[in-house]
């Protein structure tokens, strides 16, 4: 059954009444499984922030110790996530689903970037290696290993923009980003989810897009097929352009 969020697609919505009967009982919870959901993205997003802003940092060949802890990391990923949230802070402590979600999710960026002190800290090389993009997908795959039978984070891509093959978007990813994320009446910003089956289980699913930002076309931008400073071939991506997707899958018992 999809369940559409901030759009007025009448056709979808019709066609998501249909299909209420092979999904008995889930709808009563899918407005709690959408706050879960954005929050694990907007915490995602928060703490790839904070990696983002400190590349200059990272990749500074003159400096060893760069005080980028993994403590430091996370404090400065939930700042970014109550400024994102309007001052709502993340409540990190209860037994609900959210709070042992976040927690998971938290815990796992502060275990990704200390493990990797060394790269971080390295002197006398420039460029690491340690970007967001890298980031974010080291802290989903340590989150899925402790919470991957209730709940998965992926970042992917339409499947043209795919660089590494563990991001590949799933069948059901793709449908939804072709035919609806990339539709040239989307409205920008506007969040998908559904109820649809991961891995032959029931699932709440969200995609939160994400657009190419100035930042962004150092790498993905052009001029297209020249390298960008990791070795990948330029995608031609102008500002706005529909450049990933963050793919949260809550599964339903």
């Amino acid at each position: 059954m999809f369940i559409i969020h901030r759009t007025r697609r009448f056709a979808i919505l019709l066609y998501a009444l249909t299909l209420l009967v092979s999904f008995p009982g889930y709808a009563a919870d899918t407005d709690i499984d959408y706050d879960i959901a954005i929050d694990l993205a907007t915490m995602l997003q928060s703490a790839r922030a904070v990696i983002g802003a400190n590349q200059d940092l990272i990749n500074d060949p003159a400096i060893g110790d760069k005080g980028l802890t993994g403590a430091v990391v996370r404090a400065r990923a939930i700042e970014e996530f109550i400024k994102a949230k309007g001052g709502e802070a993340p409540d990190l402590e209860s037994d609900d689903l959210k709070s042992r979600l976040l927690r998971a999710q938290v815990e796992a960026i502060y275990h990704v970037v200390e493990q990797h002190q060394d790269t971080i800290n390295q002197p006398d090389i420039g460029f690491k290696g340690f970007v967001p993009a890298v980031f974010a997908r080291l802290v989903n795959e340590e989150f899925q290993s402790k919470m991957g039978a209730e709940a998965e984070v992926k970042v992917t891509a339409p499947p043209e923009l795919i660089r590494n093959r563990k991001a590949r978007p799933d069948e059901w990813e793709i449908e939804a980003i072709r035919k609806t994320l990339a539709a040239p009446d989307w409205e920008p910003g506007a969040v998908y989810s559904a109820l649809a089956e991961k891995d032959g289980r029931p699932a709440f699913r969200v995609l939160v897009p994400e657009y190419y930002t100035p930042g962004c076309l150092s790498c993905h931008g052009g001029p297209k097929g020249e390298l960008d400073i990791t070795g990948y071939p330029k995608e031609g991506g102008e500002i706005g352009d529909l450049g990933g997707v963050i793919s949260v899958t809550l599964f339903r018992k």
